[in-house]
């Protein structure tokens, strides 16, 4: 048997390489992997040729490292179990179901320190959403909903659909949504969303203040104090500031890489005193460090992926040998198209 890894190689091609599996060293263990999630917004840079070359692939995960210029492996949301250990690991950690941020491969070494045990009672499949959902859960921590609050939701992907069904999970007022795709506007009132809309065919300011006055507050034309925009689409920010109202939050949870992002940054910014933000979940946000780290974080994301009924999520599987029939589907834009995963057989 031969290790199999995903490779970038050069704007809209992928290719499959072999290399002997690798022995584990003293203090490595040896993953197989079992499914692997793409992560369609930012693989999708990547494999268009739209993330910025001189940028680390992530400074802080040491499986991903190098920039992002071609040919390059990428990925980092693997599951699988492990099935060697160096002399200097406990043998205990044979067999154990791990997930790990790492790229698209059949096998690779790790040391236990950055392994994700993961629980009993959460399936391969569900672990492989756990990267995704520990940046719905980093949202939500940096957008800090407030009992009442209106709030809009741009983009209903993988991330977005997660960040979705734990707002509606808080004790806000109003929860609307905008996605084009209408199979990711019903998973999105799967997951509790009270409004969902089409941003393409409808004015969404009017929209937006259409669902929450339904909500019964009393205001005649209501905005929304928190809005974030996770669509990947920079003309998305105006239709996110036109919602956001006076002293609103507008997270920015997008990575554009490339593609240059314009705002409209007069009429009622200013003087609405909007406040843009970014939020990403490489770090926490220094406010929160004294009582939060990855390791209290990491426990949430469990708990949740527990809580969450995430298998209507689930959409296409390929084998990694058909990653570029993959990555076409993705191209597409496809309906009915949410996550995809690898398997390795």
């Amino acid at each position: 048997m031969t290790a199999r890894t995903l490779s970038f190689t050069g704007p809209r091609t992928v290719e499959v390489c072999s290399r002997p599996i690798p022995d584990p060293g003293p203090t490595d263990v040896r993953v197989r992997t079992r499914v692997s999630a793409v992560s369609a917004g930012t693989e999708g840079l990547i494999y268009r040729g739209e993330a910025p070359a001189d940028l680390p692939a992530d400074s802080e995960l040491d499986a991903l490292e190098g920039d992002l210029s071609f040919p390059l492996t990428y990925g980092y949301a693997a599951v699988g179990e492990v099935d060697a250990v160096g002399s200097e690991v406990d043998d205990d950690w044979l067999g154990r179901a791990v997930f790990a941020y790492n790229a698209h491969e059949s096998h690779f070494l790790a040391t236990p320190d950055d392994l994700l045990p993961v629980p009993e009672e959460v399936t391969p499949r569900e672990a492989a959403l756990f990267a995704n959902l520990e940046t719905a859960v980093t949202f939500l921590l940096d957008g800090e909903p407030l009992v009442g609050e209106h709030v809009a939701v741009f983009g209903q992907g993988v991330v977005g659909l997660l960040t979705t069904a734990l707002l509606a999970r808080t004790p806000i007022e109003t929860l609307v949504t905008f996605d084009p795709d209408g199979d990711r506007r019903q998973h999105a009132d799967a997951f509790g969303a009270d409004h969902t809309f089409d941003p393409t065919a409808c004015a969404v300011e009017e929209a937006f203040a259409d669902a929450a006055t339904v909500a019964g507050t009393g205001d005649e034309s209501p905005r929304a104090d928190l809005s974030y925009e996770l669509s990947g689409n920079p003309n998305a920010l105006d239709d996110a500031l036109a919602v956001t109202g006076f002293d609103g939050r507008l997270l920015v949870g997008s990575w554009y890489g490339d593609k240059p992002a314009t705002a409209n940054l007069g009429g009622r910014f200013h003087r609405d005193r909007i406040d843009i933000r970014s939020t990403q979940v490489s770090t926490i946000d220094p406010r929160l460090s004294g009582r939060w780290s990855r390791e209290r974080r990491h426990e949430l994301t469990w708990s949740w992926l527990r809580r969450l009924d995430l298998e209507r999520l689930f959409t296409h599987e390929f084998p990694l040998e058909d990653a570029g029939t993959a990555y076409e589907l993705l191209e597409e834009r496809a309906d009915g198209v949410v996550q995809v995963l690898f398997t390795y057989e």
